[in-house]
Protein backbone atom coordinates (compact mmCIF):
# COMPACT_ATOMS: atom_id res chain seq x y z
CA UNK A 1 0.00 0.00 0.00
CA UNK A 2 2.63 2.43 0.96
CA UNK A 3 4.42 1.08 -2.66
CA UNK A 4 1.20 2.55 -4.17
CA UNK A 5 0.88 5.67 -2.57
CA UNK A 6 4.22 6.73 -3.37
CA UNK A 7 3.55 5.82 -7.01
CA UNK A 8 0.79 8.11 -6.96
CA UNK A 9 2.77 11.14 -5.87
CA UNK A 10 5.65 9.77 -8.10
CA UNK A 11 3.77 10.12 -10.81
CA UNK A 12 2.16 13.76 -10.07
CA UNK A 13 5.47 14.91 -10.28
CA UNK A 14 6.62 13.34 -13.09
CA UNK A 15 3.89 14.75 -15.13
CA UNK A 16 4.56 18.27 -13.62
CA UNK A 17 8.12 17.53 -14.56
CA UNK A 18 7.48 16.65 -17.76
CA UNK A 19 5.21 19.16 -18.49
CA UNK A 20 7.93 22.13 -17.29
CA UNK A 21 10.74 20.23 -19.19
CA UNK A 22 9.31 20.41 -22.64
CA UNK A 23 7.70 23.83 -22.12
CA UNK A 24 10.78 25.67 -20.48
CA UNK A 25 12.49 27.20 -23.49
CA UNK A 26 9.62 30.00 -23.21
CA UNK A 27 9.09 29.91 -19.58
CA UNK A 28 13.12 30.67 -19.50
CA UNK A 29 13.13 33.47 -22.29
CA UNK A 30 9.79 35.26 -21.24
CA UNK A 31 10.09 34.20 -17.45
CA UNK A 32 7.54 32.92 -15.12
CA UNK A 33 5.49 35.39 -15.24
CA UNK A 34 6.44 37.06 -18.49
CA UNK A 35 4.98 34.38 -20.44
CA UNK A 36 1.79 34.07 -18.02
CA UNK A 37 0.60 37.27 -18.46
CA UNK A 38 1.93 38.68 -21.79
CA UNK A 39 -1.47 38.69 -23.68
CA UNK A 40 -0.53 38.02 -27.37
CA UNK A 41 -0.66 34.32 -28.81
CA UNK A 42 0.57 34.71 -31.96
CA UNK A 43 1.81 31.21 -33.46
CA UNK A 44 2.62 33.01 -37.26
CA UNK A 45 4.61 35.93 -35.48
CA UNK A 46 6.74 33.19 -32.72
CA UNK A 47 4.90 35.77 -30.18
CA UNK A 48 3.46 33.35 -27.43
CA UNK A 49 1.52 34.09 -23.97
CA UNK A 50 -0.91 32.30 -21.54
CA UNK A 51 -2.75 35.39 -20.31
CA UNK A 52 -6.07 35.14 -22.41
CA UNK A 53 -6.04 31.29 -21.67
CA UNK A 54 -5.87 31.60 -17.88
CA UNK A 55 -8.27 34.96 -18.00
CA UNK A 56 -10.41 32.58 -19.90
CA UNK A 57 -10.37 29.46 -18.08
CA UNK A 58 -10.71 31.39 -14.85
CA UNK A 59 -14.05 33.28 -15.87
CA UNK A 60 -15.65 30.16 -17.40
CA UNK A 61 -14.61 28.03 -14.58
CA UNK A 62 -15.83 30.76 -11.78
CA UNK A 63 -18.95 31.52 -13.45
CA UNK A 64 -19.70 28.02 -13.77
CA UNK A 65 -19.54 27.16 -9.83
CA UNK A 66 -21.26 30.68 -8.88
CA UNK A 67 -24.45 29.62 -11.33
CA UNK A 68 -24.24 25.96 -9.96
CA UNK A 69 -23.51 26.08 -6.41
CA UNK A 70 -26.50 26.63 -4.57
CA UNK A 71 -29.14 24.93 -7.15
CA UNK A 72 -26.63 21.84 -6.52
CA UNK A 73 -26.27 22.15 -3.03
CA UNK A 74 -30.43 22.45 -2.79
CA UNK A 75 -30.72 19.71 -4.62
CA UNK A 76 -28.40 17.37 -2.25
CA UNK A 77 -30.06 18.51 0.65
CA UNK A 78 -33.43 17.90 -1.08
CA UNK A 79 -32.87 14.07 -2.01
CA UNK A 80 -30.72 13.44 1.43
CA UNK A 81 -33.30 14.88 4.10
CA UNK A 82 -36.68 15.93 2.66
CA UNK A 83 -37.92 13.78 -0.20
CA UNK A 84 -39.08 10.31 0.57
CA UNK A 85 -36.73 7.61 -0.30
CA UNK A 86 -38.68 6.72 -4.19
CA UNK A 87 -37.97 9.96 -5.02
CA UNK A 88 -34.68 10.71 -3.65
CA UNK A 89 -33.51 7.25 -5.27
CA UNK A 90 -34.47 8.50 -8.65
CA UNK A 91 -32.90 11.60 -8.39
CA UNK A 92 -29.68 10.27 -7.26
CA UNK A 93 -29.96 8.32 -10.26
CA UNK A 94 -30.43 10.82 -12.31
CA UNK A 95 -27.45 13.18 -11.13
CA UNK A 96 -25.34 9.95 -11.12
CA UNK A 97 -26.55 9.44 -14.67
CA UNK A 98 -25.84 13.01 -15.90
CA UNK A 99 -22.19 12.54 -14.39
CA UNK A 100 -21.61 9.56 -16.18
CA UNK A 101 -22.96 11.36 -19.95
CA UNK A 102 -19.80 12.62 -21.88
CA UNK A 103 -18.91 15.54 -22.35
CA UNK A 104 -18.28 15.15 -25.86
CA UNK A 105 -22.22 14.43 -25.93
CA UNK A 106 -23.34 17.30 -24.02
CA UNK A 107 -20.92 19.07 -26.62
CA UNK A 108 -22.83 18.23 -29.35
CA UNK A 109 -26.51 18.91 -27.98
CA UNK A 110 -25.11 22.56 -26.96
CA UNK A 111 -23.79 22.61 -31.17
CA UNK A 112 -26.90 21.79 -32.52
CA UNK A 113 -29.53 22.21 -29.90
CA UNK A 114 -28.13 25.14 -27.31
CA UNK A 115 -26.29 27.19 -29.17
CA UNK A 116 -28.48 28.11 -32.07
CA UNK A 117 -31.67 28.24 -29.11
CA UNK A 118 -29.80 31.06 -27.34
CA UNK A 119 -28.53 33.11 -30.24
CA UNK A 120 -32.03 33.00 -31.32
CA UNK A 121 -33.83 33.67 -27.90
CA UNK A 122 -31.15 35.73 -26.25
CA UNK A 123 -28.85 37.49 -27.62
CA UNK A 124 -29.64 38.86 -30.79
CA UNK A 125 -32.87 40.23 -29.07
CA UNK A 126 -30.68 41.69 -26.23
CA UNK A 127 -28.04 42.59 -28.67
CA UNK A 128 -30.60 44.52 -30.60
CA UNK A 129 -31.93 46.46 -27.35
CA UNK A 130 -28.75 47.53 -26.62
CA UNK A 131 -28.55 49.26 -29.86
CA UNK A 132 -31.49 51.06 -29.11
CA UNK A 133 -31.90 51.45 -25.55
CA UNK A 134 -28.13 51.63 -24.35
CA UNK A 135 -25.68 52.00 -26.65
CA UNK A 136 -23.00 52.09 -24.48
CA UNK A 137 -23.07 48.02 -23.31
CA UNK A 138 -22.25 47.25 -26.72
CA UNK A 139 -18.53 47.08 -26.11
CA UNK A 140 -18.99 44.80 -23.19
CA UNK A 141 -21.41 42.26 -25.29
CA UNK A 142 -19.92 42.37 -28.32
CA UNK A 143 -21.62 40.73 -31.50
CA UNK A 144 -24.29 38.03 -30.64
CA UNK A 145 -22.37 34.59 -31.41
CA UNK A 146 -23.86 31.15 -31.16
CA UNK A 147 -20.39 30.11 -29.63
CA UNK A 148 -19.05 32.42 -26.99
CA UNK A 149 -18.48 32.45 -23.02
CA UNK A 150 -22.42 32.26 -22.25
CA UNK A 151 -22.97 29.40 -23.89
CA UNK A 152 -20.05 27.35 -22.84
CA UNK A 153 -20.21 28.77 -19.46
CA UNK A 154 -23.91 27.53 -19.05
CA UNK A 155 -22.82 23.68 -20.26
CA UNK A 156 -20.00 23.92 -17.81
CA UNK A 157 -21.92 24.84 -14.99
CA UNK A 158 -24.61 21.66 -16.27
CA UNK A 159 -21.78 19.26 -16.34
CA UNK A 160 -20.52 20.16 -12.83
CA UNK A 161 -23.81 20.50 -11.21
CA UNK A 162 -23.57 16.27 -10.46
CA UNK A 163 -20.51 16.43 -8.61
CA UNK A 164 -21.16 19.37 -6.55
CA UNK A 165 -24.80 17.29 -5.71
CA UNK A 166 -23.15 13.86 -5.29
CA UNK A 167 -20.69 14.99 -2.69
CA UNK A 168 -23.29 17.69 -0.61
CA UNK A 169 -25.40 14.57 -0.30
CA UNK A 170 -22.60 12.31 0.88
CA UNK A 171 -21.61 14.91 2.85
CA UNK A 172 -24.86 14.92 4.69
CA UNK A 173 -25.31 11.74 5.03
CA UNK A 174 -22.16 11.04 7.33
CA UNK A 175 -23.38 13.22 9.68
CA UNK A 176 -24.46 11.20 12.40
CA UNK A 177 -28.04 10.01 13.54
CA UNK A 178 -27.14 11.64 16.99
CA UNK A 179 -27.13 14.64 15.72
CA UNK A 180 -30.41 15.00 14.60
CA UNK A 181 -31.87 12.75 17.14
CA UNK A 182 -30.66 15.44 19.66
CA UNK A 183 -32.08 18.22 17.41
CA UNK A 184 -35.70 16.90 17.34
CA UNK A 185 -35.48 15.78 21.43
CA UNK A 186 -35.10 19.85 21.36
CA UNK A 187 -38.36 20.60 19.66
CA UNK A 188 -36.38 21.82 16.35
CA UNK A 189 -38.24 22.11 13.19
CA UNK A 190 -36.92 20.12 10.28
CA UNK A 191 -35.26 22.88 8.71
CA UNK A 192 -33.63 24.36 12.61
CA UNK A 193 -32.29 20.30 12.48
CA UNK A 194 -30.93 20.74 8.84
CA UNK A 195 -29.60 24.27 9.70
CA UNK A 196 -28.58 23.83 13.50
CA UNK A 197 -27.58 20.01 13.75
CA UNK A 198 -26.84 18.95 10.06
CA UNK A 199 -25.29 21.69 8.29
CA UNK A 200 -22.48 23.04 10.30
CA UNK A 201 -21.10 18.90 10.61
CA UNK A 202 -20.99 18.81 6.77
CA UNK A 203 -20.24 22.31 5.42
CA UNK A 204 -16.48 21.01 5.74
CA UNK A 205 -17.52 18.67 2.85
CA UNK A 206 -19.67 20.26 1.41
CA UNK A 207 -17.35 23.61 0.30
CA UNK A 208 -14.42 20.92 -1.13
CA UNK A 209 -16.52 19.71 -2.89
CA UNK A 210 -17.86 22.88 -4.43
CA UNK A 211 -13.79 23.22 -5.03
CA UNK A 212 -13.14 20.10 -6.32
CA UNK A 213 -16.14 20.91 -8.77
CA UNK A 214 -14.62 24.07 -9.43
CA UNK A 215 -11.42 21.94 -10.37
CA UNK A 216 -13.03 19.80 -12.68
CA UNK A 217 -14.17 22.71 -14.20
CA UNK A 218 -10.82 23.89 -14.36
CA UNK A 219 -9.71 20.76 -16.65
CA UNK A 220 -12.66 20.73 -18.75
CA UNK A 221 -11.80 20.63 -22.27
CA UNK A 222 -14.37 19.24 -24.98
CA UNK A 223 -17.44 20.96 -24.34
CA UNK A 224 -15.42 24.45 -23.74
CA UNK A 225 -13.39 23.57 -27.23
CA UNK A 226 -16.70 22.82 -29.05
CA UNK A 227 -18.58 26.02 -27.75
CA UNK A 228 -16.40 28.61 -26.75
CA UNK A 229 -15.71 29.93 -29.74
CA UNK A 230 -11.75 29.89 -29.51
CA UNK A 231 -10.58 33.39 -30.08
CA UNK A 232 -7.27 34.28 -28.46
CA UNK A 233 -7.88 38.19 -28.50
CA UNK A 234 -8.55 40.23 -25.59
CA UNK A 235 -10.88 41.86 -23.93
CA UNK A 236 -13.48 38.89 -24.11
CA UNK A 237 -16.91 39.82 -24.81
CA UNK A 238 -20.33 38.43 -23.41
CA UNK A 239 -21.39 37.89 -26.51
CA UNK A 240 -18.23 36.89 -28.43
CA UNK A 241 -15.73 34.11 -28.61
CA UNK A 242 -12.87 33.04 -26.04
CA UNK A 243 -10.12 30.63 -25.51
CA UNK A 244 -9.47 28.66 -22.01
CA UNK A 245 -5.99 26.78 -21.13
CA UNK A 246 -7.70 23.19 -22.21
CA UNK A 247 -9.02 24.24 -25.18
CA UNK A 248 -5.91 25.32 -26.63
CA UNK A 249 -3.98 22.92 -25.95
CA UNK A 250 -6.83 20.65 -27.86
CA UNK A 251 -7.57 22.61 -30.45
CA UNK A 252 -3.76 23.81 -31.40
CA UNK A 253 -1.78 20.73 -30.27
CA UNK A 254 -1.83 18.65 -33.85
CA UNK A 255 -1.00 20.87 -35.58
CA UNK A 256 1.96 22.54 -33.57
CA UNK A 257 5.28 21.82 -35.78
CA UNK A 258 7.20 24.05 -34.96
CA UNK A 259 9.46 23.85 -31.84
CA UNK A 260 8.74 26.92 -30.22
CA UNK A 261 4.57 26.77 -30.90
CA UNK A 262 4.76 22.98 -29.32
CA UNK A 263 6.96 23.91 -26.27
CA UNK A 264 4.28 27.08 -25.80
CA UNK A 265 1.43 24.68 -25.77
CA UNK A 266 3.66 22.22 -22.90
CA UNK A 267 4.07 25.33 -21.12
CA UNK A 268 0.53 26.03 -21.13
CA UNK A 269 -0.20 22.77 -19.92
CA UNK A 270 2.60 23.16 -17.21
CA UNK A 271 0.24 26.22 -15.89
CA UNK A 272 -2.87 24.39 -15.75
CA UNK A 273 -1.15 21.35 -13.70
CA UNK A 274 -0.22 24.07 -11.39
CA UNK A 275 -3.59 25.91 -11.20
CA UNK A 276 -5.32 22.87 -10.15
CA UNK A 277 -3.03 21.68 -8.21
CA UNK A 278 -3.51 24.80 -6.01
CA UNK A 279 -7.01 24.27 -6.12
CA UNK A 280 -7.04 21.17 -4.93
CA UNK A 281 -4.55 21.78 -1.64
CA UNK A 282 -7.22 24.72 -0.97
CA UNK A 283 -9.66 22.24 -1.09
CA UNK A 284 -7.81 19.57 1.17
CA UNK A 285 -6.67 22.48 3.49
CA UNK A 286 -10.58 23.56 3.90
CA UNK A 287 -11.68 20.06 4.57
CA UNK A 288 -8.59 19.26 7.37
CA UNK A 289 -9.68 23.50 8.74
CA UNK A 290 -13.82 22.44 9.42
CA UNK A 291 -13.82 19.47 11.69
CA UNK A 292 -16.94 16.78 12.54
CA UNK A 293 -18.24 19.60 15.25
CA UNK A 294 -18.75 22.21 12.76
CA UNK A 295 -15.93 24.35 14.60
CA UNK A 296 -12.53 26.41 12.74
CA UNK A 297 -10.12 24.50 14.27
Amino acid sequence: MLVFGLAIIALALGMGFVLYTQGSVPIRGQGFFGFLFETTWNPVSGVHGAWPFLLGTIITSAAALALAFFPAVGVGIFAAEYAPPKIGSVINYLVDLLAAVPSVVIGIWGIFVFAPWMRDTFYIPVYYWAVESAPALLPVLGAPASYNIITATLLLALMITPYTVGLTRDAIKLVPREQRDAAWALGATHWEVMRLGILPYARGGIVAGAILSLARALGETMVIAMLIGNSNRLPFTFFGPASTMPSVIANEFREAVETMHLASLMAVGFYLFLLTFVVNLIAAYIQRKLNIGGRVL
